[in-house]
């Protein structure tokens, strides 16, 4: 028989595992069940394939005005890309030529970069929605192509923005799985991204998905936070988020409104 615990109250504010009662000196078997569950979906969604030519068709379907390309780190392999970080930050051999020919003329004003990341269950869920809502409050924008990236890390972002010529790269890739949520999308933002700039050279979104920050509102605080960073040409520590309330809510961002020029 377990016992319930006095904090229960608390559970019906955060999804974090507090307050789970106990069943002698262990946990009660439902909650030891939820928590063995968690942990599988975690691990699926790292080894999860990634499907890479659905994100690109998603893609196509939520911003038919936008060109998509595939791209490839220079992870061989899943393995490889677990265990060497630093693959999954650099392009396969011949890509950046080939994504600099495929592109066209640049230069452009940002790119968008889908990655696998960690979790492609996020990727698959929610990138192409974010990423529409994005779009949507970038009036007046010059858009590369967007890259669909496999063995993808977030520094990936760097090379395919150079390769590009992009003056902001944003990559949306699947977060690290927790035992809380498995397809948790992020969205880094890196003005003037070249090798070697560094996490605090970079602005992240974090949490996206329905039961975080939804895709909607997420792409609005990502479009209000590059027309921040073209403004004062920073991104990172350097750019503070405190973008207003109507942003945050999901509304188009007033700043971006009435922009001439072209999204392509």
């Amino acid at each position: 028989m377990s016992n319930p615990d006095p904090w229960h109250v608390l559970r019906r504010h955060t999804a974090a595992r507090i307050a789970l009662g106990r069943a002698g000196d262990g946990l009660p078997t439902a909650e030891l069940l939820r928590f063995q569950m968690a942990h599988a979906r975690a691990r699926d969604a790292v080894y999860m394939a990634f499907d890479a030519a659905g994100v690109a068709a998603a893609v196509r379907e939520a911003v038919p005005d936008l060109t998509v390309m595939q791209a490839a780190s220079a992870a061989p392999d899943r393995a490889a890309y677990l265990q060497r970080p630093d693959l999954g930050r650099r392009l396969a051999e011949g890509e950046e030529a080939r994504l600099r020919e495929a592109a066209g003329e640049g230069p452009f004003d940002a790119v968008f970069i889908i990655g696998d990341g960690l979790s492609a269950r996020a990727v698959h869920s929610h990138a192409a929605a974010t990423l529409a809502a994005a779009v949507a409050g970038l009036k007046g924008w010059t858009l590369a192509p967007v890259v669909v990236a496999r063995q993808a890390r977030v520094a990936l972002g760097d090379p395919v923005a150079e390769a590009l010529g992009a003056a902001c790269s944003v990559m949306l890739i699947g977060e690290r799985p927790g035992l809380s949520a498995s397809d948790s999308l992020g969205a880094y933002l890196t003005w003037a991204p070249r090798a070697g700039r560094r996490d605090a050279d970079r602005n992240c979104v974090s949490n996206i998905r329905p039961e975080g920050l939804d895709p909607a509102r997420a792409g609005a605080k990502i479009a209000w936070l590059m027309g921040q960073a073209r403004a004062l040409g920073v991104s990172g520590v350097a750019l503070k988020d405190d973008a207003p309330e109507a942003v945050t809510e999901g509304a188009p961002p007033a700043t971006l409104e009435g922009r001439a020029g072209r999204t392509s």
